[in-house]
């Protein structure tokens, strides 16, 4: 079985609105990619793009627009937020299984065509028919969590507040200046207690990835963090009562991450998780194993999951997150995994964490009625 790398990126600015269409958008990405690494385009033998609401064919249109419609194998990848994390871990197994030897991977979507307010549910999802929707579900899951562990509105806020710190220091952050407690709680009220300052944006934007065999990278004399692990599950269906506190689809998918990679949360260094809203900061923190029920709250308040020092655990979503930089879904599950290849390579600038060796993406996509998730991708990277 070959290991995989990644050797180049590519990223369009998460925004409120952009002034592409979305496969131009896309195409964007990927021109950024290879003209800021110098990669010959001929060496992409797949494609798989990850979109929640680009539409049909949407990685076909692209490449028409980036100078890549080869003819090549193109597989475009629905599940969610989690769908570009999802078309990562297709192309990783294609590589590693010897089958491709080089893979464009791509992120995108375009959220202000859907207007404001939240995400259109199906009509057979009963919970969304009678209001249950994300805000909704999450707004229950702090309720919930206040209520056993003695968390404070304030300290959502504070999620919301160290989330905007580091997206004031990422160029491809939607949300610039930074905010306050008190600024965060007077915000627009969503579901109580969540206000608006503690649910993503929709955003517009595009992300883009070359993985590579390691014996190709070699070839090429580059280099670039090895993926240790790559995993995707679903959520299981059950009519029955669920501990909200405990997403059981992280845990799963996490610790399958940690079996393949041969790491303990304890030797992560840099964390991108899966904050949709403040709360799911604190809940993700304790699933992927980084505190125990209640103890993200300590970490919170004593500054450890934002520390870029080497005396704390892993620092949390230094690239803002999905509160920060933004959530165009399609494109979150790369952008993730971008910012920690930054992170790797010491190119992270001002949000840079002291000789990050060790780093894990966490995505879940979406909610489906009698799932706590519809699917969740966890990828874990190396330096070396």
């Amino acid at each position: 079985m070959s290991t995989t790398r990644i050797i180049a990126t590519g990223m369009v600015p998460f925004t409120r609105r952009s002034d592409l269409p979305v496969d131009l958008l896309a195409a964007r990405a990927v021109r950024d990619l290879f003209d800021s690494s110098g990669v010959d385009r001929a060496l992409v033998q797949e494609t798989y793009v990850g979109t929640s609401k680009g539409g049909s064919l949407i990685g076909q249109r692209a490449l028409r627009f980036a100078g890549l419609a080869t003819g090549m194998p193109v597989f475009n990848v629905e599940n969610a937020c989690a769908s570009s994390a999802v078309a990562f871990h297709l192309a990783n197994r294609a590589i590693e299984d010897e089958r491709i030897e080089a893979a464009l991977i791509v992120g995108v979507d375009r959220l202000s065509d859907l207007g404001k307010g939240a995400l259109p549910v199906q009509d057979t999802e009963w919970d969304g028919r009678a209001g249950i929707t994300n805000p909704v579900v999450y707004a229950m899951r702090a309720t919930r969590y206040m209520h056993d562990t003695g968390a404070t509105v304030e300290s959502l806020a504070r999620v919301s507040v160290k989330s905007r710190h580091f997206a004031n220091l990422n160029p491809y952050a939607q949300m610039s200046g930074a905010t306050t407690v008190e600024e965060v709680l007077a915000s627009a009220p969503i579901a109580d207690p969540l206000t608006l300052f503690q649910c993503s944006a929709k955003s517009d934007g595009a992300t883009a990835i070359l993985l590579v065999s390691d014996r190709l990278a070699s070839k090429l004399g580059r280099t670039g963090p090895r993926v240790r692990a790559s995993e995707v599950r679903s959520g299981s269906f059950s009519a029955a009562a669920r501990d909200i506190t405990h997403p059981d689809i992280t845990a799963r998918t996490a610790a399958a991450a940690y079996e393949a990679s041969g790491l303990a949360p304890s030797e992560l260094d840099v964390v991108e998780l899966h904050d949709a809203f403040s709360i799911a900061e604190l809940l993700y923190t304790e699933e992927l194993g980084l505190a125990e029920h209640g103890g993200a709250l300590e970490l919170l308040d004593r500054g450890g999951t934002s520390d870029l020092g080497r005396s704390a655990g892993a620092v949390v979503n230094t690239s803002g997150g999905l509160l920060g930089r933004g959530h165009p879904i399609g494109a979150t599950g790369l952008a993730q995994i971008i910012e920690l290849t930054l992170q790797l390579t010491g190119r992270a600038g001002a949000r840079q964490r002291e000789d990050a060796r060790a780093a894990l993406a966490h995505v879940t996509g979406g909610g489906a009625s009698g799932f706590d998730n519809g699917a969740c991708a966890v990828t874990v990277l190396t330096k070396d």
